[in-house]
């Protein structure tokens, strides 16, 4: 971990609400006028669309039906660490962008003057001087594995993790709404990932300095024939507190209508106030982090 220069992992794995944690933080970063070195956890994937495709179809071809965006075989977790690490102690680090549409496609060879597709990586570029932290956004905040342990040089750790079923009906929508996918094409994927996401997607949660996760109050029993995603509105967000000393709680439920505690490390608000307690929340540390960053 860094006080100079300070790493920030927003953790979850797609579909499941990373981008709302994300557009708060931009907010505060915003607001606060915090300079952020932003780092997309998709650029850290260690195979291209075409190069994963390949590799699914020969893992399938030698028995193994498990081979995934969720695993270490498809991934950079000693980059990831190697970042976070290198970062902390210098304010520097290397950066590339995994280009997901066209539009990417053609801000991205504009600034590195390539022939660029979606599906593709850009080259290694450092990131710009004189960054206030770096922000990490993806499936591996807190990648662990063997010997590579990037939890250790992440000073604030954020997990967002609906409820799996609530997690799924995301998913199946999100794919069919952005991607032309089927149902069936969505629970197929599910099913090849389920190994990897138990071995390596929910164990990041136990790291975690805080989790936000939404529980829908509305029937989820057979997320495969939901037809709508659940509003925020229909659900609650269980925030989880790894270490509840200094937390304000009193503070945060006069100031969120509706808000409770679970047990004494856990609030839960109304899911339509998600965006609201994250800024509550979120500002005060960032206030924190940027003082000590400048003692």
């Amino acid at each position: 971990m860094s006080r100079k220069h300070p790493v920030i992992a927003v953790t979850g794995s797609s579909g499941a609400g990373t981008t709302t944690v994300k557009r708060a933080f931009e907010n505060i970063f915003r607001r606060e006028q915090i300079t952020a070195a932003v780092i997309e956890g998709d650029s850290l994937h260690s195979l291209d669309r075409m190069a994963f495709r390949a590799a699914v179809a020969e893992a399938a071809k030698a028995g193994n039906h498990s081979f995934s965006h969720f695993g270490p075989e498809a991934n950079h977790f000693d980059k990831i660490e190697e970042t976070f690490k290198t970062y902390g102690e210098t304010g520097a680090c290397q950066r590339r962008y995994y280009i997901h549409s066209d539009a990417e496609a053609k801000e991205h060879n504009a600034h590195f003057g390539t022939d660029l597709g979606p599906g593709q990586f850009t080259p290694w570029e450092a990131i710009p001087v004189g960054s206030d932290l770096l922000f990490y956004e993806g499936l591996h905040g807190l990648a662990k594995h063997g010997d590579i342990d990037a939890t250790r040089y992440v000073d604030l750790g954020i997990g967002v993790v609906p409820i799996v079923n609530l997690e799924w009906i995301q998913k199946i929508h999100r794919d069919a709404a952005e991607r032309g996918y089927s149902a069936e094409a969505t629970v197929d994927t599910i099913l090849r990932r389920m190994p990897d996401y138990i071995n390596y997607i929910t164990p990041q949660f136990s790291r975690t300095h805080i989790n936000f996760q939404r529980v829908s109050t509305v029937d989820t029993s057979n997320p495969f024939i939901a037809r709508d995603i659940p509003t925020p509105d229909e659900s609650f967000v269980v925030i989880r507190f790894r270490d509840p000393h200094g937390v304000d709680f009193p503070y945060f439920l006069s100031m969120i209508d509706g808000s409770f505690m679970s047990r004494t490390n856990t609030l839960v608000v109304p899911g339509g106030k998600m965006s609201f307690a994250l800024e509550l929340i979120l500002t005060p540390i960032m206030h924190e982090m940027i003082q000590n960053r400048n003692k």
